[in-house]
């Protein structure tokens, strides 16, 4: 009897265990009562890099962290430096020399902690020799189709001028980049002259200083059109009931496929669902009335937004 009282009360532990977890995921927990603890930069740090890592403690149920920084203090705050949402734990930011302080709270879609027990940090003037400027745009390991791209970086205290170099041999011939240029500002323009992978660094320089290299982003720029897809069934002109199982065969380079279907004008979407774009080589069509004649049409579209050339047009009709 005590065993079985003992299984009896097993299951409803874990029934009620598995009901929780169940809830867990249509219920968002509040966050209201949880903390944030900081942890790098510890409070009074002081700083001869210009780049601050931003550190704190995960907490439970949150979606994202709301970072600010302010100098001096949030007490006399003389200037916001940022107020930013960051969907991880950690955050780095490029700061002139001065005081700061800084706190974070945690979100979700329905609450959010306090904020955290400030902590303040000095950067100190520093030479240049020493710092890193912070990529910022395209971010690492893009694909893009667009010939142009505009290459973005954060700024250097005491910075006049911006070397960038881009290269497609990884600077093994820093002689024989792509691309080198020294401008003012904190952008440039460039187009791409090839499809291929594209390497891009920056450094800040002034009259008697240049810092440290950035660390090397990759940028593919692919322009190459995917294969034209080639129509499985049914086949043209066949009589066929529902619902239609229209296939096709897998494209080199695809990662999904465009499905246009038209009425029997051939060139009229058929509803405003299509075209569709779909991650599969099939399609189940399981609309229209007896008679209806149906044209459809595949391509192909590759990771990098590319399109290929449609399929023969084909069409059906609904028995």
């Amino acid at each position: 009897m005590k065993l079985k009282t003992l299984f009896l009360s097993l299951l409803t532990t874990l029934a009620l265990t598995g009901l929780l977890s169940s809830c867990k995921e249509f219920i968002e927990p509040s966050i209201n009562k949880r903390q944030v603890q900081l942890n790098a930069p510890a409070n009074k740090y002081q700083s001869t890099n210009y780049t601050i890592n931003f550190w704190w403690s995960d907490v439970e149920d949150a979606l994202s962290y709301r970072l600010q920084v302010v100098t001096p203090n949030f007490d006399s705050i003389g200037g916001l430096i940022i107020d930013t949402l960051v969907k991880g734990t950690k955050f780095s930011l490029t700061m002139d020399p001065g005081i700061y302080e800084w706190h974070v709270r945690a979100e979700n879609g329905s609450s959010q902690t306090n904020y955290s027990a400030p902590q303040d940090f000095t950067v100190l003037t520093s030479s240049l020799t020493g710092q890193t400027i912070i990529l910022s745009a395209p971010a690492n390991n893009s694909l893009t189709n667009l010939s142009a791209v505009t290459f973005k970086w954060g700024g250097l205290y005491n910075a006049t001028k911006y070397h960038l170099q881009i290269d497609s041999n990884n600077f093994a011939d820093e002689n024989n980049v792509v691309k080198d240029q020294v401008i003012p500002g904190q952008q440039f323009a460039f187009t791409f002259p090839k499809s291929q992978v594209y390497q891009w660094r920056v450094r800040a320089e002034n009259e008697t200083e240049q810092s440290k290299w950035s660390a090397i982003n990759l940028i593919t720029y692919d322009n190459t059109r995917p294969a034209m897809v080639t129509l499985n069934q049914p086949q043209n002109n066949a009589t066929i009931s529902l619902p239609v199982n229209l296939t096709w065969n897998t494209a080199t380079s695809a990662v999904k496929y465009k499905l246009a279907l038209y009425k029997s004008d051939s060139t009229t979407p058929y509803n405003n669902t299509f075209p569709v774009v779909l991650s599969t080589t099939s399609f189940s069509f399981n609309l229209g009335n007896s008679g209806d004649r149906i044209f459809w049409k595949v391509s192909a579209i590759n990771a990098a937004g590319n399109e290929g050339q449609s399929s023969e047009l084909r069409s059906f009709v609904l028995q």
